[in-house]
């Protein structure tokens, strides 16, 4: 599998971004061709929308996969899963019933060469805290992450404060149980600072300051470079890019920046995202340097 050695932030793409065309006008083969020209190695995919006949791939396409990644120099880097425990009608699913979704896309994930999830949990509120037993699930999933080297992480998102009590809860978690396998992945739109004319803004939303990622950084595997605006000077509108790449470079963090967007001409028909995934991987480059 194809291996890129670059240290500190590092560019890649989610296939989310691509939601409009994917299986309509781009094939995945044709996602990795834009990745490769705009020189994007990392890529995270969210395993019901881009694994055929998920959660069950044949050999063939698993096959045809690493051929793809290794013709492309794409890295698997996060595989997108849910731990669906509202999945019944009548009922929530027991903590071992969900641990069994969860060690599924374990392997999985493994089978295809990742070595992050982001492992999305239902959620219970509008502050988007998790399903109360997230602990026992976990816990009963480390040994087996361990094991296959994979590190699971819920994402931190809008309209989250990133010195509340939700992550110092998985904070607490990682220091209390002493494992490498859980961890964060910061999406940038709780930076976000400005909103069009009109948007909708969480009322509960206070935007986060890059600085407020330093005391987290050991803990986080992967971020979401989610944006919304890049102008013409290749420089996102909406939230301070440079500051919130550099203060992760500047603290040591290793680790993939996968862009994610967010526009509100995403769904438009006839809109390509390739042009303006170009325009933010240009703006990374300028900011990261490689």
């Amino acid at each position: 599998m194809y291996k890129y050695d670059r240290k500190g932030p590092k560019r890649g793409v989610s296939l989310y971004s691509y939601s409009a065309e994917y299986g309509f006008t781009k094939s995945l083969e044709e996602c990795f061709e834009d990745m490769y020209d705009m020189g994007a190695h990392g890529l995270e995919i969210l395993a019901n929308s881009h694994i055929e006949n998920y959660p069950y791939p044949t050999d063939e396409w698993v096959d045809k996969w690493f051929r793809l990644c290794d013709k492309y120099e794409i890295v698997p880097v996060e595989y997108g899963n849910w731990i669906d425990s509202h999945v019944l009608r009548d009922r929530d699913l027991t903590t071992e019933e969900a641990y069994k979704l969860l060690e599924r896309d374990i392997r999985l994930a493994h089978r295809l060469g990742f070595t992050v999830m982001r492992t999305k949990m239902p959620v219970i509120n509008e502050k988007l805290e998790p399903v109360l037993n997230w602990r026992e699930i976990i816990k009963m999933a480390l040994p087996l992450a361990e094991q296959l080297g994979i590190k699971m992480c819920p994402e931190i998102h809008i309209p989250t404060n990133l010195n509340g009590e939700m992550v110092k809860s998985y904070v607490d978690f990682i220091k209390e149980t002493g494992t490498k396998n859980f961890g964060l992945n910061i999406d940038f739109g709780v930076f976000r600072t400005e909103f069009a004319p009109g948007e909708w803004k969480d009322p509960a939303f206070t935007p986060n300051k890059p600085e407020d990622l330093i005391p987290l950084i050991p803990y986080i595997y992967c971020c979401h470079a989610k944006f919304f605006n890049v102008d013409d000077n290749f420089r996102e509108t909406t939230m301070d890019y440079a500051a919130i790449i550099n203060t992760l470079a500047d603290n040591g963090w290793d680790g993939y920046l996968l862009s994610e967007y967010e526009g509100a001409d995403k769904y438009d028909p006839g809109y390509e995202v390739g042009q303006t995934l170009r325009k933010h991987h240009i703006l990374m480059k300028n900011i990261i340097g490689d």
